[in-house]
């Protein structure tokens, strides 16, 4: 024998965004994407370029060893976790502004 089915809920409409959630929405991204745009150029300078330009980067020295070589040995890798850390923090803080803006 069939069980009888329950009544299917009632669906609830999708709610649209004002304007001013809409324009909140729209600063946050624009604000996350920056912060995506200069840490992605951060790691393109620490990554390639100080490779590409190695032979003319040699006279500058780093804890007495030539640049490109501790880009290559630890600062390369310790740049990477920076850039990890900084853009953690960073959104934390941009998505609890947000977020505290869309519940006031």
């Amino acid at each position: 024998m069939d069980k009888p089915s329950l009544p299917a809920a009632p669906l609830q409409p999708a709610r649209t965004p004002g304007p001013e959630l809409q324009a909140r929405h729209d600063v946050h991204w624009r604000k996350t994407r920056r912060l995506t745009a200069i840490l992605l150029l951060v790691w393109l300078l620490t990554g390639f370029l100080t490779v590409f330009y190695a032979r003319e980067l040699l006279h500058l020295n780093l804890f007495g060893w030539p640049l490109p070589f501790y880009m290559a040995a630890q600062g390369a890798s310790l740049v990477y976790l920076a850039i990890i850390a900084f853009y953690a923090w960073r959104m934390r803080r941009l998505d609890r502004d947000f977020h505290a803006e869309e519940h006031a």
